[in-house]
């Protein structure tokens, strides 16, 4: 009796196939990743900002009463709150501003998980996730940002590209 070559042992092409998956996945470009990533964050404040303003005297009572955030007044929280969630989402479809905005986000996220619901941690990690990879990243090539970094990046220096 012989035994196989090691190379075409099942457990060799176990491990070809793993490495081949691997190198597919390795080779997805950026850019394809961060267009869900931008989505789904805007949807999340979107959807927030259209639940507030489809009855706006609740959404100020709830900055009253259930959202306690120190130092700004609720009826002015509101409104800063709901306009950042009408803003951001559409800046980041379009991946206009997109660090700033994933920054502004970030924060909004920590106010949240600090100030008004701190046992929501898990939703807000995923949030912050999203966000800090958006933040540290960029929107990639399928955005504004870079479209608008390829016409005038020249003008403000190569050194910090989006």
């Amino acid at each position: 009796m012989t035994a196989q070559p090691a190379a075409d042992s099942p457990r060799s092409n176990g491990a070809v196939f793993i490495a081949r998956v691997l190198h597919w996945l390795d080779a997805v470009p950026y850019s394809l990743l961060a267009i869900p990533l931008r989505l789904a964050v805007a949807t999340v404040f979107w959807n927030s900002a259209m639940t507030k303003l489809s009855n706006w005297d609740t959404a100020v009572a709830l900055f009253v009463d259930e959202y306690k955030v120190p130092l700004i007044a609720p009826e002015i929280l509101a409104y800063v709150t709901v306009s950042i969630e009408l803003t951001t989402p559409v800046l980041l479809v379009l991946g206009l501003l997109t660090r700033p905005t994933a920054a502004i986000l970030l924060g909004m996220t920590a106010v949240i998980e600090i100030f008004v619901y701190p046992l929501a941690w898990p939703t807000h990690i995923q949030w912050a996730a999203m966000l800090l990879i958006l933040l540290c990243r960029g929107p990639g090539r399928l955005s504004m940002d870079h479209l608008l970094w390829r016409r005038f990046g020249a003008i403000l220096g190569e050194s910090a590209h989006v």
